[in-house]
């Protein structure tokens, strides 16, 4: 089953701006890819750009995207392996236009199986209820917020923080004031403290039952991260300091984080995220299961992998509901509430409406 050729567009989706500690973002600049094949299947994926945190544009996406797409002609689509070494040895880094190129692969392997990605995975149908994220406002605001989540009957929410030390714990405190005990809370700080910003902020949270706090400090002070490990007492999950497998195994051996989340946009796709989560298990490390700004079909293709992965036991999949103003996506996952369910059709189960295809710039190669 040869690659014969590969669209590729620039997937961009009007949203309400979303902030966090490292910027905010106007629109989701994501990328969507269909790879055809000699035999008639296709497969399609896609990345979702976040410059602030894995340093790629939807431009350098889009430009990269052509030399993959060209690299790949006329190779098999079903050696997934190879095909994504290739990158590797073609550039280092650009995990997130690689990711795209993953995920297509993996759809037209499925689809060539006849079975579902998640089946593909060896996994199963299981219950799977995403948090639901805040992102950076006033406290009043930020607690507005979480009570109207409440009301609708979210059961986990994520909270962004990690731009004023003070403002942040009065954010923590007035939202779990407004939501009272019931409701579980999740911290991520984007890598806006510092150590002592982190113990100090970490400490005065330890009444407010939060689950666990994301990448507290810029993963260039990970040498850090065993002491704030050690003396925090709200667990810390990694995220910005893995974006591979080597990571993760670096700051597993130093004790430098309590969980790791993964996303396909920094691991390169599902292969990558699959030796992460590998890893992980050995070494008794649980893993979330997050993502930047992506549409439901990359984000079925992130439900698939969760289904076929137990280690993964927290999941961060509320990208589409960040803002965004449309919703190009025809099949793939549902929501019921917070609780994500399947269709049981074959390979990613979902895809692009044309229509809003055809108002993007493209390029096939």
């Amino acid at each position: 089953m040869l690659i014969t050729r590969t669209e590729i567009y620039k997937y961009s989706i009007p949203m309400v701006p979303f902030t966090i500690a490292t910027g905010t973002m106007r629109s989701a600049q994501n990328l969507f890819i269909r790879i055809h094949t000699s035999e008639g299947i296709s497969g399609v994926g896609e990345c979702s750009a976040f410059p602030m945190i894995a340093g790629e544009t939807q431009a350098t996406c889009f430009e990269m995207a052509k030399d993959f797409a060209m690299l790949w002609k006329d190779k098999s689509a079903l050696a997934i392996s190879d095909r994504m070494q290739e990158l590797d040895l073609f550039t280092a880094g650009n995990y997130t236009a690689k990711s795209a190129f993953d995920l297509a692969l993996h759809d037209i392997a499925a689809k060539a199986s006849g079975v579902p990605l998640y089946r593909f995975l060896g996994g199963k149908q299981k219950s799977i209820e995403s948090d639901l994220t805040i992102g950076i406002d006033t406290p009043e605001k930020m607690a507005e917020q979480a009570l109207a989540f409440k009301a609708e009957g979210v059961n986990i929410i994520k909270v962004k923080l990690g731009k004023d030390p003070a403002t942040d714990i009065e954010r923590i405190r007035q939202i779990r004031q407004s939501i009272g005990g019931d409701i579980r809370l999740r911290i991520d700080a984007n890598q806006g403290w510092s150590y002592e910003e982190a113990l100090n902020i970490l400490t005065a949270l330890s009444g407010y039952g939060i689950e666990f706090c994301e990448q507290p400090m810029r993963k260039w002070n990970d040498e850090w991260l065993p002491e704030l490990c050690r003396r925090s007492p709200i667990p810390i999950m990694a995220d910005e300091s893995v974006f591979t497998h080597h990571d993760a195994e670096r700051l597993i051996r130093n004790k430098a984080c309590h969980y790791i989340n993964i996303k396909f946009a920094k691991s390169g796709g599902i292969q990558e995220a699959r030796q992460i989560n590998r890893v992980a298990e050995s070494n008794g490390i649980s893993c979330m299961l997050g993502g930047m700004l992506e549409s439901r079909l990359a984000l079925t293709a992130k439900v698939h992998f969760a289904m076929a992965h137990d280690n993964i036991r927290f999941y961060d999949l509320d990208t589409c509901l960040l803002g965004h103003l449309t919703d190009p996506v025809t099949g793939g996952v549902s929501y019921q509430g917070m609780q994500l369910l399947l269709p049981e059709t074959p390979g990613i189960g979902a895809d692009v409406d044309a229509t809003y295809l055809a108002g993007l710039e493209s390029v096939i190669v």
